[in-house]
């Protein structure tokens, strides 16, 4: 007796990327060793960003995995001693996840060069707004922080 397939789409078209990638090279390949790690990291930077709060999460990634030693780069030194405060609860959530970590290594990623912010166009203040500047400056002790900025700001607000 025939089986007919009503679907027109071959039967491989449902398979991933991925699978179509294991069957041709094989599971011992170098490349599927590669493919399977980098699985394995992004499962890994997915624990991460969930379990920092959401600007440590921004900067900071996983950067590899080697012999149970998870290294995570983080944007500058102050990130990098912010994270290095939460390792124990980083090190539990990821045994959580099934991962046995030795330990969690946190390297400094020197931040991007952003480009340069376009100059900002200088806006005069009204008159107006100037002398509530300088009446609310008044106002404040004289060696008050709040007074000099304030002060400074009428300055070089004028027109």
């Amino acid at each position: 007796r025939r089986v007919y397939h009503v679907d027109a789409t071959p039967p491989e078209a449902h398979l991933t990327m991925s699978t179509l990638l294991h069957r041709y090279v094989g599971r011992d390949s170098p490349l599927a060793r590669l493919q399977d790690h980098a699985a394995r990291l992004a499962r890994m930077q997915a624990i991460l960003a969930d379990a920092l709060p959401a600007p440590c999460a921004h900067a900071c990634r996983v950067a590899n995995l080697k012999d149970d030693v998870l290294v995570v780069a983080a944007r500058g030194s102050a990130m990098a001693v912010r994270v290095k405060q939460m390792l124990p609860s980083l090190l539990e959530r990821y045994a959580q996840a099934g991962y046995a970590l030795e330990r969690i290594k946190i390297k400094v990623e020197l931040p991007k060069e952003e480009a340069a912010a376009p100059e900002v166009e200088a806006r005069a203040m009204s008159a107006n707004a100037r002398a509530s500047l300088e009446n609310f400056a008044a106002t404040l002790p004289e060696d008050a922080p709040l007074r000099e900025a304030v002060e400074n700001l009428a300055r070089r607000g004028g027109g």
